[in-house]
Formats: C-alpha cells, structure tokens, sequence
C-alpha cells in the first residue's frame, strides 16, 4: 500500500493502477455518503462516480492542508449538492414558524432500530428534506452554509431540517 503522497502523484502522473488502488481506498467509505444523499441505490452509484470523476479532475488542487480523506469527502458532497441543486425546479420557501415540532412518543425508540433502518428512512425523505438533514445533522453544515450551497433562505433550510426531523420521528 503506497503513502497518500506517493499515491497522489501516481494518479497525477495518469497511471491506472494509482486511480484504482485510490478508488478502492476511497470508494467504499465514500459511497456511504453517497447513499445518505441519494434516494435509491442507482442514484448513489451514479453520485459516487460522478464525484471520483470530479476528484480525478481537481486531484492536482489538493494542498495537502488537512487530510485527503476530508477533501475527497467534501468534493463528493459538493457534488451532490450540485446534484440536488440541479434536478430541483422550484424551492418554496416556508417560514421555520409554520413548522411543527414533534416529540418522540417513546424516548428509547432510536434504541430498536439498526444503522441500516435509519439510512433507509432518510433517504425515504423528500428530497429537499434529505439534503439539508444529511448537510445539517450528517456533515455539521449550519443553516447559513447550507442557504449558501443550495441558494436558499435560512428559515427555509431550518424549516426543511423540522420537516425531515418530523417525519424520521413519525416513522420511527
């Protein structure tokens, strides 16, 4: 197994056997980002190679300020915020106070669900829904970063954050 270094100047220099030892260091921790923000497992495959293709593209970027793992992380949800951004026609805007607030009816309910059930829940959610949990709650983005990435208000991402929020806690 070769450094992140020595790693990276291989894939630089275009040499196929450097892309494939990257992708499969990369790839399935990666595609579990990828399934948290796809609805479908189809749309996760085709979001984790559109990301590696952006990482390939912008490797030569990488400054080596913090960890490669990081940067291609970040450089996948980016693309799947461009992704989302995309495919969405029209985003109402909805004032965080017509949101409701529910909740838990039993407080040990997350304690009888699996890793895997929750990520099937989450990406049951509506889209808009989806990407803002998973860059809120997931990745740690605030509401203001999030207005910014999908060109949105802030109550309109904190109003999608409840919706999501309400609607996991009515299926659980």
């Amino acid at each position: 197994m070769y450094s992140e270094d020595d790693l990276i100047s291989r894939c630089l220099k275009n040499d196929p056997r450097a892309h494939e030892d990257f992708y499969k260091r990369f790839a399935p921790r990666m595609y579990g980002v990828c399934m948290r923000f796809a609805k479908n497992q189809m749309e996760a495959d085709d979001l984790l190679q559109e990301g590696f293709i952006k990482v390939f593209s912008n490797l030569s970027s990488f400054r080596n300020e913090g960890s490669l793992e990081g940067w291609v992380r970040r450089t996948v949800v980016n693309t799947a915020i461009n992704l989302y951004k995309k495919n969405i026609k029209h985003l109402k805007d909805i004032d965080i106070e017509q949101a409701e607030f529910v909740q838990f009816s039993e407080p040990n309910s997350l304690d009888k669900i699996s890793v895997e059930e929750l990520l099937g829940l989450v990406r049951e959610l509506p889209t808009g829904y989806r990407v803002v949990f998973n860059l809120n709650v997931i990745e740690g983005y605030s509401h203001k970063e999030i207005s910014q990435l999908l060109e949105i208000s802030e109550n309109t991402s904190k109003s999608q954050l409840s919706r999501a929020r309400q609607a996991l806690q009515k299926k659980l």
